[in-house]
């Protein structure tokens, strides 16, 4: 099981975000070409980075802990880590400005 370790966090971290955008009517995270190309902009340096290190034996993924489709020489793992922490990352910080302009609201809506 231990194989799984890398995917069972980014799915931890999926399950503990991805409910906000409904609960807390995050009107912003349902606009998908905005969120995209801002994940996708902070991704970019990173998976080259990534690629790079990794090729020259700088950076290496213990593959007891992922699985073994890899692409580019990278764990499908850490591909969905560039998607999936960003989302998240977003999502946190839209839930807590709804959170605090509800607070600010008179109405508290």
């Amino acid at each position: 099981m231990t194989h799984l370790a890398y995917a069972a966090v980014l799915v931890g971290c999926l399950v503990l975000t991805a409910p906000l955008v409904p609960i807390l009517r995050l009107r912003r995270m349902h606009r998908w070409r905005r969120l995209l190309t801002a994940i996708v902009c902070a991704a970019t340096p990173f998976v080259i980075w990534d690629l790079w290190a990794t090729h020259a034996g700088q950076w290496h993924f213990d593959s007891g802990q992922v699985v073994d489709v890899r692409l580019l020489g990278l764990p499908l793992e850490e591909w969905a880590f560039f998607l999936v922490i960003p989302f998240a990352g977003i999502a946190s910080y839209e839930a807590v400005g709804a959170l605090l302009r509800r607070r600010r609201s008179p109405d508290g809506r």
